[in-house]
């Protein structure tokens, strides 16, 4: 019966010499979805509508490049031997530390230019990140990438996962762990997290440090778990080092600003 099983489709549409990939289309949709939640809350907070769309303008096409750019990097014996595939997004290799750091480089020195608090634009833009991160993960699903090690199918059927993910999860001939879908069902889980904090009325900043640890968390663990993760070394995994170090600097940040009398205000202010 497995023989039989067949990959989703990762092409999305045709459009004569254009081919739109599933991967762009969900990674597009998570960043059209953290632009509308986040415009909403920027409003709610007094800035002007237009700020995170001026923002995202600059951010992700930024990000993008950071994100790809650090994923060749760690892969760099290949990519060496092969220029050409390092445009080549839509197969995938699009590292997410990578994106995180354009993104908070280019935060930081637009509220710089405009004149507004990075720590509150962080704040607001907090829950779009993991919410798109969760969404996003879904491209990894189409390309049947960022998966897990060797399982069974009773093992996925037990997990109680539908047919369209057990069989997409078959590749050469044995069936994987559905990382993406723990990271995902994460991400959406501090998504809700995140959306409960906007009420406790947190320091500004800390909003978004707990995005930081809480992804961070999720991510180690998770990626501990994954076959084609970027090393390192040979026996350290780069995310994993990657969200050692934000735990720590976030948790260090948040007790600095508290202490300096930097987070005097307040998220709800």
């Amino acid at each position: 019966m497995e023989t039989s099983i067949q990959p989703l489709d990762r092409v999305f549409l045709h459009l004569g010499p254009i081919t739109i990939y599933w991967y762009g289309v969900i990674i597009g949709t998570g960043v059209l979805l953290g632009l509308w939640l986040a415009t909403r809350e920027a409003v709610r907070r007094g800035l002007a509508k237009e700020t995170f769309v001026d923002l995202v303008l600059l951010a992700v096409p930024i990000a993008i490049i950071c994100a790809r750019a650090y994923y060749v990097l760690f892969e760099w014996e290949y990519y060496s031997q092969h220029l050409s595939d390092i445009p080549k997004i839509w197969e995938g290799g699009l590292a997410i530390h990578g994106g995180l750091i354009g993104a908070i480089v280019t935060g930081i020195v637009f509220a710089k230019r405009r004149g507004l608090s990075f720590w509150k634009l962080a704040d607001i833009a907090a829950p779009s990140i993991i919410l798109g991160q969760a969404i996003g993960r879904w491209g990894n699903f189409m390309n049947q990438e960022a998966h897990g090690g060797p399982v069974t199918r009773a093992f996925l059927e037990r997990l109680h996962l539908p047919d369209v993910i057990i069989n997409q999860m078959y590749i050469d001939g044995q069936y994987y762990h559905p990382t993406f879908l723990y990271e995902s069902i994460w991400n959406i889980t501090g998504f809700c997290f995140l959306l409960l904090l906007r009420r406790v009325n947190l320091r500004r900043g800390e909003l978004f440090l707990s995005y930081l640890v809480w992804y961070s968390v999720g991510r180690f663990f998770i990626e501990g778990m994954r076959t084609d993760s970027l090393m390192l070394t040979e026996h350290l995994r780069m995310a994993q080092v990657m969200s050692l170090a934000l735990i720590v600097l976030a948790v260090s940040i948040g007790v600095v600003r508290r202490v300096k009398g930097l987070a005097a205000e307040r998220y709800l202010d």
